[in-house]
Parts: structure tokens; sequence; C-alpha cells
């Protein structure tokens, strides 16, 4: 994790156990300065990466403020790490129906930039949120950059062990959203009925040097499933 992020990670956490409300002020940027011994730059990167995260906003001549807490139980649409964080007070556990090295589907190959003579893990898992099920997840992940994985990994949270296991930054990624209805397979995985609503996400993540590294196909049950976007400016 980079000097900035660490920082960003930081302030949040002292925004949580301080219970900080919807417009609290925080300290002023020279204030973090000193707290954090970094330069003015890297507290902006900071709090630039919690205004787009929708934690803070920042007013000019003002200050930095809190910003809305997001409503408990609602996954972010924008969020690149994983949404078991956005689940915090929840128990969230996997299913692994598959995993294995293979050869990526053209699909796959053509989104991670890798031929299809290259190896991905393949993961793909039922996950559940409080006994209920949440999402059907099927994922590629360039083994070229995701040297290891295991079923002890893979049945837990696969991002924490890329950021703290492998030591690998979480960049950006790029989400597409379709509605539409449960096939039979996905129906049955999910515990409802084929022809039932779904919602379905494909994202692609990169690293914080563009590189990408997973290809993930992930079916929601719409009976367990909430989200929510923060954005910082007209939609």
């Amino acid at each position: 994790m980079l000097k900035y992020q660490q920082i960003a990670s930081d302030i949040e956490r002292y925004i949580e156990e301080n219970a900080l409300q919807q417009g609290d002020k925080l300290p002023v940027l020279e204030a973090l300065m000193a707290r954090f011994e970094v330069s003015k730059s890297t507290i902006t990167k900071s709090l630039d990466l919690l205004e787009k995260k929708g934690v803070v906003y920042q007013v000019r001549g003002s200050g930095i403020f809190v910003r809305r807490h997001k409503r408990k139980g609602y996954i972010s649409l924008l969020s690149n790490q994983g949404f078991k964080k956005d689940l915090e007070g929840f128990q969230i556990t996997s299913k692994i129906i598959e995993f294995d090295v293979r050869k990526p589907t053209q699909e796959a190959a053509d989104n991670l930039n890798i031929s299809q003579e290259e190896d991905v893990y393949y993961v793909k898992r039922v996950r559940y949120i409080n006994g209920q099920t949440l999402c059907l997840e099927e994922s590629y992940y360039s083994k070229s950059i995701i040297t290891f994985l295991n079923k002890e990994i893979v049945s837990e949270s696969i991002f924490d062990y890329i950021r703290e296991g492998l030591g690998l930054n979480v960049g950006f990624s790029d989400i597409y959203l379709q509605a539409g209805r449960l096939n039979e397979e996905e129906a049955g995985y999910l515990g409802l009925e084929k022809g039932f609503p779904k919602f379905y996400v494909e994202t692609l993540f990169h690293l914080t040097n563009g590189q990408p590294f997973d290809f993930s196909k992930v079916t929601y049950n719409f009976e367990q499933s909430q989200f929510f976007i923060q954005a910082n400016g007209p939609l």
C-alpha cells in the first residue's frame, strides 16, 4: 500500500473510531501534515482519494468535512477493494464451486490483456451474507501477477490477500452493469427460480501501474443485495 493510501485508511479509521458525523470538521491540512509527518502533496492525494470514496468533502477556505456515511448493508458499485469492507458487521462466507489453474477463455484473455496460452487462476464461488445467498462469482486472475492462491485464501477475502499477502496495490477498475433474468444454472446456485430478476456486474480490476489482474463476473441475488453510488458531481 502506498503512503498516501495508508494515510487515507488511517483518516477513515479515525472518523469511524470517533463516530464523526456528516458536517463534522477534520483537522486542518497543516495539522494532518504534522501528524503524519508527510508533505502537503501526500496529504492532498490522501484527501482526494477519500473524497472520491465519498468519505469527506472539501470546501475551499473552510476546511475538510465528513460526508454522510453510507447506509449499513449496502455495497458500493464504485469500490475496487472487494465488497467485504462495505459489509462489515455482517457474516460473509463463501462456498467454492470450482478452483483451479487453467487457460483463460478468449473473453477473459482479451480483458486481462494476455494470450490464451497463459495460465490463470479460475475461481467460481457462491458468497453468503448471514447465511443467505448473496451472489455467484466467476473470476479469472492472471497467474503472472497473482502468483499464488489456494482454497483457504479463496474461501476468505482474495483482495485482502492480494493487498496484504502479495503486497500489491489495487488501483482502478472498469465496471459494466446489466439487469436481466436468471438462467437455470444461476438460479440453482442462488436458490431462486429460473427467470427471476438478476443484477449482473462485470469488473476488470487493475493495479496502480495499470496492469489488469482480475476479470470477474458477479450475479447478485436480488432479494439480498443492495447497492449505492456516492457521486462527486451530477451523474
